[in-house]
């Protein structure tokens, strides 16, 4: 089992590891020649504030966004996992994982990222700014660029084993993943109705991710994932590959 999540806007500074080595990613083969003109691009650009501004979405006081993408080849990296921060990734708490744990959240875990593409939990890499929504100067959207080359690994990654997809909107369109168990959190008032999470939606999927990412089972169908939600004590609904978690309002 895969389980996709998406990255997050705010990361960890520092790091103890080597300077980026794009070939020492995963997929690098796939992937590498995207990366390479990702990373070139932001580091040129940030020797232009005003357009790095645009392009990332970023005011004058976030200034240090563009300071860490100047910086993509020589800063200090460290694993993808302990990288990305925020609500999901609070949830998520891969810093309280066991030895065991981390083993198995290692193998099942991938970040889906604007600049990187699909990363391992591992992979080792600096702090940057770039979301799947930028608009870097004189090229087509993200989606545009990386489906080529996403589109056929996620094809081959699932045809291989089951993928659980909580990426949101913006980056599961960076690439397809066919066939993949999808997530939506709903919230259950007293009287029964229900509407999608929005606010705490991050919380819940990071909550969901260090389930199945922990978990002894080894699921290969989104039933076998209801069984294990289940039996966690949530409330889950299963519609062919789609799951809504259901919590109270």
């Amino acid at each position: 089992m895969l389980v996709l999540l998406p990255p997050s806007e705010t990361k960890r500074g520092g790091g103890d590891g080597p300077p980026l080595d794009l070939s020492a990613l995963s997929h690098d083969a796939e992937l590498g020649a995207v990366r390479k003109e990702l990373v070139d691009e932001l580091v040129a650009l940030a020797g232009d504030r005003p357009a790095a501004r645009r392009a990332l979405g970023v005011s004058e006081r976030q200034d240090a966004e563009i300071d860490r993408n100047a910086a993509l080849a020589s800063a200090a990296t460290m694993p993808a996992l302990d990288r990305y921060t925020g609500v999901l990734y609070d949830a998520l708490d891969a810093g309280s994982f066991t030895a065991a744990t981390r083993g198995r959240a290692r193998s099942r875990l991938a970040v889906c990222s604007a600049l990187f593409g699909l990363l391992g939990a591992d992979d080792p890499i600096p702090p940057y700014r770039l979301s799947a929504s930028s608009k870097l100067p004189g090229s087509g959207t993200l989606a545009a660029r990386w489906r080529p080359a996403l589109d056929p690994l996620l094809a081959r990654i699932a045809a291989g084993e089951l993928v659980v997809d909580l990426r949101s909107g913006g980056y599961a369109a960076l690439g397809v993943v066919p066939g993949a168990v999808t997530v939506n959190v709903l919230a259950e008032r007293a009287d029964g109705s229900r509407s999608v999470v929005s606010h705490h939606n991050k919380s819940h999927k990071g909550g969901l991710a260090r389930l199945l990412a922990t978990s002894r089972a080894e699921p290969s169908d989104a039933a076998a994932v209801v069984r294990i939600v289940r039996r966690a004590g949530h409330v889950v609904e299963r519609t062919g590959d789609h799951l809504d978690l259901v919590i109270p309002a």
